[in-house]
């Protein structure tokens, strides 16, 4: 059984069963059999799958850890976290975070107007709301707005001249008021510690956010000037998203833990919490040795109450609350993708496909004699032979000596050795193996957009794990790079050699084959572009009943041809009168044509751009 990693990343909450993977919960349905369950109702496409229940255990885990770390060292500050909503602010995804999350008072963070609107909208009374980012005016009042609603809202200050324009809202909209309402302050400090990785330029003192020590001092005075100093509860500081290594937070909180014990000792009494940001890692990795993680959530939550309440008892200042603000984490796991592969592009390199004459060149000749006669004693030598007598023969096309089908029979042949001797020697993990691997790499046409559906592997390098929802108990032999359907040469996952994978040798049009691209929850749909005018994949929001089915709500097909154009500000009638009228006085066709070629193109148009299969086109799904 290939569990392609499985055992890393899947963090439990799938299962391999006899050949299929499946959801580990309620009756561990099957992910082929839920996407089949949709694509019977006449869905096409990619679909993205959400787990709500997922979400819930990333929810309660988080909670449940800092509590018993928390119980461990007797801390006494309180533990509350928020979700980030640049992580995802898809609808589906925002509405059951908060209704899975009731019972942990768990808010929300907001990094612009709509997400603010979002947060205020959804957010329950009493549930904390953090505003992150640099904000105007407008953005301020509408922070004063939902404290006057009775939201527990804190506004971090990124800049001295936000602190300004606070104290200058904060003028014009309580002068008339009986009881003034302010919203809390938070204020976010340029450490001098820096992440690692992509991510790492998120703290430092080049970091894009935050005030540095003099800078603060100057917010205190003002702060102090203005009383509102009453109202500053909150440190914050981030060092960056995919935190792979524990130690520079380990850096960071000390270095935050000392400013905030400063404040505490120059009679800020308010001050009652740090924000640590997020950056909780996900473990992307299917290899053991390319990990990405190297530290549990356990001590993750052990390290932040230990260094804080160390700090607070070395300067003799209460623990402070702590917040978190970690969104990968939460929402990675909830979603998976699941896309259908319509066309394998290397199998012309099968013995089928030989067009060997009666006459053929020497070297041919010879080429189709080592394959006969390969085996795993002289499997290396006639490797190298082979490729000597390929290159020899591509130089004999080039120069004219040789013809089209000859030039194919040697790549054929060539191709059809290497995999021999791959197979012989699999046991051998040699350098000159995992080069040949990538030479022979079956290329695997997925209907899915890597730009719209994975756009931090186009744009970041992230690796997603990626596996079949089927043949599981089959070992898969095919070196396997994938590629999308955009017009792009940058819409490819590629092979390779140093972390290979591996997918089956299938006929696609004797069986369907299915992909699924895992931990897709955090970020890649907001990021996702309409390269080449591909929309957001069908979508649906998978839940369980108390018996353990499966059923289906909220599911949003893609957007049709016609919607995708609206979007980009296309005057769709326009376009919809131009087709029309170019089809009826085109002179090539005849009246009755016309009409059923009208109606095809409106069939067309109300489709989305992805591509239908061969099992959907003959089946009409």
């Amino acid at each position: 059984m290939k569990r392609f990693g499985l055992d890393i990343w899947g963090d439990d909450n799938f299962v391999i069963k006899k050949d299929t993977v499946n959801i580990k919960f309620g009756n561990e349905p099957s992910i082929l059999e839920i996407t089949n369950h949709i694509r019977e109702k006449g869905y096409k496409g990619p679909m993205l799958l959400r787990f709500p229940h997922l979400i819930k255990k990333q929810i309660d885990t988080l909670f449940c850890t800092f509590k018993t770390a928390k119980k461990e060292f007797n801390y006494q500050g309180n533990f509350h976290a928020v979700f980030p909503l640049k992580v995802n602010q898809f609808p589906n995804f925002a509405t059951e975070l908060i209704n899975v999350s009731d019972k942990h008072n768990y808010g929300l963070e907001a990094g612009s107007k709509a997400e603010l609107i979002i947060a205020m909208s959804y957010t329950p009374l009493g549930a904390p709301i953090t505003v992150n980012g640099f904000k105007d005016k407008e953005m301020i009042s509408l922070c004063f707005i939902a404290a006057k609603m009775g939201h527990n809202i804190t506004i971090t200050i990124e800049g001295i001249g936000e602190l300004e324009t606070i104290i200058e809202v904060n003028s014009e909209m309580n002068a008339k008021s009986k009881k003034p309402i302010v919203p809390k302050i938070g204020v976010r400090i340029r450490l001098h510690s820096s992440g690692i990785g992509i991510w790492a330029k998120s703290g430092g003192y080049s970091s894009k956010f935050g005030l540095t020590s003099t800078e603060l001092l100057e917010a205190y005075e003002m702060l102090k000037e203005y009383n509102l100093l009453d109202s500053l509860w909150m440190i914050h500081f981030h060092i960056g998203s995919q935190m792979g290594d524990i130690a520079p937070l380990k850096k960071a909180l000390r270095e935050a833990g000392n400013i905030y014990a400063e404040l505490k000792k120059r009679g800020v009494d308010s001050l009652r919490a740090i924000n640590i940001g997020g950056g909780l890692a996900v473990e992307y990795s299917q290899q053991l040795q390319n990990q990405e993680r190297n530290y549990s959530l356990k001590e993750f939550a052990n390290d932040v109450i230990y260094l804080m309440q160390d700090i607070a008892k070395s300067k003799n200042v209460p623990e402070p609350d702590i917040f978190t603000e970690s969104g990968r984490y939460i929402a990675a796991s909830h979603s998976v993708l699941v896309a259908p592969v319509l066309e394998l592009f290397s199998q012309e390199y099968h013995e089928k496909s030989l067009r060997l004459k009666e006459q053929n060149p020497p070297l041919i000749e010879e080429l189709f004699d080592l394959y006969n006669s390969l085996g795993r004693t002289n499997a290396r030598e006639y490797l190298h032979d082979a490729l000597d007598h390929m290159e020899s023969l591509l130089t004999l096309f080039d120069l004219g000596y040789i013809d089209l089908e000859d030039r194919s029979n040697s790549e054929i042949l060539a191709n059809l050795i290497i995999k021999r001797v791959i197979s012989l020697l699999k046991d051998e993990d040699t350098n000159e193996l995992k080069r040949l691997q990538d030479r022979i790499q079956e290329r695997y046409l997925v209907n899915f957009s890597v730009f719209q559906s994975l756009p931090d592997w186009w744009g970041l390098g992230q690796h997603f794990p990626i596996m079949p929802l089927t043949k599981l108990d089959i070992k898969p032999t095919n070196p396997a790079s994938i590629w999308d359907i955009t017009c792009d040469s940058d819409g490819e996952i590629g092979f390779k050699p140093k972390a290979p994978f591996y997918l089956h040798d299938i006929d696609i049009e004797q069986e369907e084959y299915f992909l699924g691209f895992f931990l897709t929850g955090a970020y890649q749909e907001v990021l996702g572009m309409k390269h080449n005018l591909f929309t957001h994949p069908t979508e649906a929001v998978v839940k369980f009943d108390e018996s353990g089915e499966f059923y289906i709500e909220n599911l949003i097909e893609a957007q049709n041809l016609m919607d995708v154009l609206d979007d980009l500000d296309y005057d769709t009638n326009i376009i919809d009168k131009s087709l029309k009228k170019k089809l009826e006085e085109s002179k090539y066709i005849g009246s009755d044509e016309k009409q059923d070629l009208l109606g095809k193109l409106y069939l067309y148009l109300s489709e989305n751009s992805y591509l239908k299969t061969i099992q959907a086109i003959e089946t009409g799904k």
